[in-house]
Parts: structure tokens; C-alpha cells; sequence
């Protein structure tokens, strides 16, 4: 019997960790599938791996394609907001650019497609505006060829939010392949990131299953399969664990001091992120003075190429530590992409530190598997000015609805309070493990380990 053949469609480098450094290759060459990367992001992953691998060419979308996509997002984001009867889709919103003539032009036909078509008939005239351009495009042309020379049985698209993915996926749909997207990120849905229509949606959750068709009530409920997420297997595959004395060896830390991970992020959710790195080393440093040996592990956001926690690092070289993701730059674009080896990385930062501290990241979830707490920094900076970003906004985003409660995470709600929580946590007198988990199994789901083989299954039933 003829193996079924899957396309595993990766229009960018985000997928690389869930279905390329994973088991999911493994699992699905077990249950007797023939794989094909089709390949759009930079990582040559034959050359790398030795798995079969189709590249894309590396053609551009329409022109007008990122001019309709924004106008998109901005609708969907408008029809939610009279839709719920929820301010908060406003603040998901980006301003749009002004600066220069072209980038004038462009936002102002933006802002009247926008001003337009803010309505269930004017959002589904844009979609197929967007499908008009892309099937007229060289890229969808390409894809077309591609698909039809090597006629896969189903395309599986890693994710759901890059314009990229528009031409190869409407090519299959033309062609008659069956279309599958696995949705990225648990925060993706209200943010009125989907750009594409496929047969089958799968998700993490129960509850981002309700997202996806409270937000699209096109899409119907036998389309929507809860598989779960390869991201979190890592921290549940005991066999990357190293002894507390090799990882110290290795990052050379001292292994009579207790560490504390300050887990940055990216500009946009924080811009004023190093300060609060400066806060936590100043707390510290005033334990120390009490009779603690705490120390910092610094993990960069790994897309994060700004130099602006380097005078605080600087200033703490005897508290901060900085274990940088293992990500890579490839191509001579400079992209920065993940590597296998971050993974076991980040499985022992969890395991050999204390707690997390960060503003609003995933990390908690990381770090709660390991049975370590995490703070969250709940409030703003002095240095706080017009023009940057509140990071108050982010708490109240739809995705953090999910929390069971609020002892789900640690909110430190006043710098003057930082260094008694950390004490709190540091002594275990306070802790967010034990709702953490809860919250983690409501986004995560209930079966995190099976994740890879939950998605092969479901695969194969839709090519039954």
C-alpha cells in the first residue's frame, strides 16, 4: 500500500522547534507517513538533519497582500471590539507609520480600507480581495507547480499568522489538497492573527478550541481538533536533564549560590524591560547584604538584538550571569532562529533555578512544569513617558482571562514590595505552583506529553 504523503508547510523559522527539533519527524515516520519539509524558512534542513525536504522559492507575497492583511487584522480587531462589547481589542492594535511619503500613502489607503469595510460583508470582501492578489501572484504560481509535481496528500501548515502562508495554502485548496494549520501561540486567537482558511484547525486547548469559534463562527466545530502543543515536551523528557554540578561547570556558575532567572522580552511588550532586571538586582543585592547568596541568570528574549540591558549587566557582573538562548543567525538577512540545543538549554535553566521573574511571558508555564514559581512585574516605571509602551496593558489582555485566579502567577505591584517577595519566594513562604499548574493544563491541555503523536493521529483520521 502507497504510504500517504504530508507536507509539512514552514512559511517561517517558528515552527522549527515544535515539528523539526521534536519527536514529531520520529513519530510520524513510525506510523509509516512520508514527510516532505516544505520549506520556506532559512534553515536547510536536509543539510542539517537529513529529512526530505522541498524549498520553497523564495518569492514575495502581492504587494498589496501586507497592505490588506493589516486592514484585516484591524477590522476583525474592530468587529471584536462592538462584537464583546471589549475595549481591550483596541490595545492590540499597532499605529500605523506616517513617516516618509510612501509609508503616508500606504497608511492612508490603509486607514480607508479599514474606515471601509468595518463590517462582517466589508471583512469577507477584503479576504477575497487578498485571494485575488496572491492567485495572480508569481509565488502562488510557484506553489501550484511545486504541489502538483509532488502531489501531497495533505499540506500542515505550522502556523497560522504569516502572509507567507497565503499562496501555498490557497494552492492546495485549488489543487483539492486537504489543508490543515496547527494555531502557534496561546495568545494568537483574539489578536486576530489568522490569515488563512484551512480545512482543519488544530489547538492546544479546550479552551482555544472556544476561541477559534467564538472569533470565526464560519469555521465549524468538526474542523477544530484539540491536539495539544509540542512546545512544552521538552520540559517533561527527563533524558535533558543535567546534574546541578555539570550545568554549573558548564555556564561557570558558583554552586553555592542560589539563582533567580530574569527572563526578558522582546522591545514591544517591554520596552523598559531593563529596569526591572535592575530592580531584581537590586533586591538582590540588599538580601545579600542580609545573609542570602542569590544570584541572577540573565536569558535574553532570543529576538531581542537591542543593547539596552547592557549598562545594567555591566553594573551587577558580580550578581548577573547572562545565559543566552542557543538561537543562530542564518542567511544574509542576519534571521535568528532556534536550535535543538536550546531546548535542553532551557530545560536546565528551569530546573537549576529558584523562580522566573519576567513581564507577562509564556516562561511561566515553562518554569510551573518544573515545579518553579514565577513573578510577574506589575508596575510601572519612573523613567515611563509618552510614547512608550504601558506594560499594564498586557495583563489585561484576553488571553490572561485564563487564569483560574490570581495566585495563578506572582504579581509584584510595587517596586518598594520586590525584594520582600522575592525573600517570600527565595524562604518558600509564598508560592504559584500549584495554581500554575491548573492554569497550565487549562492553555496547555491535558495530555502535554502526547502532544506529537495526539497531531499524527488526527492527521491520519483526516486522511482516512
Amino acid at each position: 500500500m502507497k504510504k500517504k504523503k504530508v507536507f509539512v508547510f514552514l512559511p517561517d523559522g517558528g515552527g522549527l522547534r515544535n515539528f523539526v527539533f521534536s519527536s514529531f519527524k520520529e513519530i510520524g515516520d513510525e506510523m509509516g507517513v512520508e514527510i516532505v519539509y516544505w520549506n520556506n524558512s532559512l534553515l536547510p534542513i536536509k543539510e542539517k538533519f537529513g529529512f526530505n525536504e522541498l524549498t520553497m522559492e523564495k518569492l514575495p507575497t502581492h504587494p498589496l497582500t501586507p497592505i490588506y492583511s493589516r486592514a484585516r487584522k484591524d477590522i476583525e480587531l474592530n468587529i471584536s471590539k462592538k462584537r464583546f462589547n471589549d475595549a481591550v481589542y483596541e490595545t492590540y492594535k499597532f499605529p500605523l507609520d506616517y513617516k516618509g511619503f510612501k509609508n503616508s500613502l500606504k497608511s492612508v489607503f490603509t486607514w480607508l480600507l479599514i474606515k471601509l469595510n468595518s463590517s462582517e460583508k466589508g471583512i469577507n470582501k477584503i479576504k477575497k480581495r487578498i485571494e485575488k492578489l496572491e492567485r495572480k501572484n508569481a509565488k502562488y504560481l510557484s506553489c501550484r507547480l511545486q504541489l502538483k509535481e509532488h502531489q501531497p496528500d495533505l499540506v500542515f501548515c505550522s502556523n497560522q499568522r504569516n502572509t507567507q502562508n497565503i499562496s501555498a495554502i490557497l494552492a492546495a485548496k485549488d489543487l483539492g489538497i486537504k489543508t490543515v494549520c496547527f494555531i502557534q501561540s496561546w495568545d494568537n486567537v483574539p489578536k486576530a492573527m489568522q490569515v488563512i482558511e484551512t480545512d482543519y484547525y488544530f489547538v492546544w486547548s479546550d479552551l482555544m478550541k472556544h476561541e477559534l469559534l467564538k472569533y470565526y463562527p464560519l469555521i465549524k466545530n468538526e474542523q477544530v481538533i484539540v491536539t495539544g502543543t509540542p512546545q512544552f515536551e521538552p520540559h517533561h523528557d527527563i533524558s535533558l536533564l543535567q546534574s546541578r554540578e555539570d550545568f554549573f561547570k558548564q555556564y561557570n556558575l558558583d554552586e553555592n549560590t542560589k539563582y533567580i532567572c530574569f527572563s526578558g522580552d522582546d522591545e514591544t511588550t517591554s520596552p523598559l524591560d531593563q529596569y526591572y532586571l535592575e530592580d531584581l538586582a537590586n533586591a538582590v543585592r540588599s538580601l545579600n547584604a542580609k545573609g542570602e547568596n542569590l544570584g541572577i541568570i540573565y536569558r535574553k528574549c532570543p529576538v531581542d538584538v537591542t543593547k539596552r540591558y547592557d549598562d545594567v549587566i555591566e553594573s551587577n557582573k558580580d550578581i548577573i550571569k547572562v545565559l543566552n538562548p542557543i538561537w543562530e543567525q542564518i542567511g544574509k538577512q542576519g534571521e535568528v532562529l532556534a536550535t535543538k540545543e536550546d531546548s535542553s538549554m532551557l530545560y536546565n535553566v528551569c530546573e537549576h533555578s529558584e523562580f522566573v521573574t519576567n513581564v507577562c511571558s509564556s516562561t511561566v508555564f515553562d518554569f510551573v512544569v518544573h515545579n518553579k514559581p514565577c513573578i510577574y512585574y506589575n508596575y510601572e516605571q519612573p523613567q515611563l513617558m509618552k510614547g512608550i509602551r504601558d506594560i499594564g496593558q498586557n495583563y489585561n489582555y484576553v488571553h490572561f482571562r485564563s487564569m483560574p485566579s490570581k495566585e495563578a502567577v506572582l504579581f509584584c505591584n510595587d517596586k518598594k514590595q520586590l525584594e520582600h517577595v522575592v525573600s517570600e519566594v527565595i524562604n518558600c513562604k509564598i508560592s504559584n505552583v500549584d495554581k500554575g499548574l491548573i492554569w497550565y493544563e487549562i492553555v496547555v491541555g491535558k495530555t502535554p506529553t502526547k502532544s506529537s503523536i495526539t497531531i499524527w493521529n488526527a492527521i491520519i483520521n483526516i486522511l482516512k
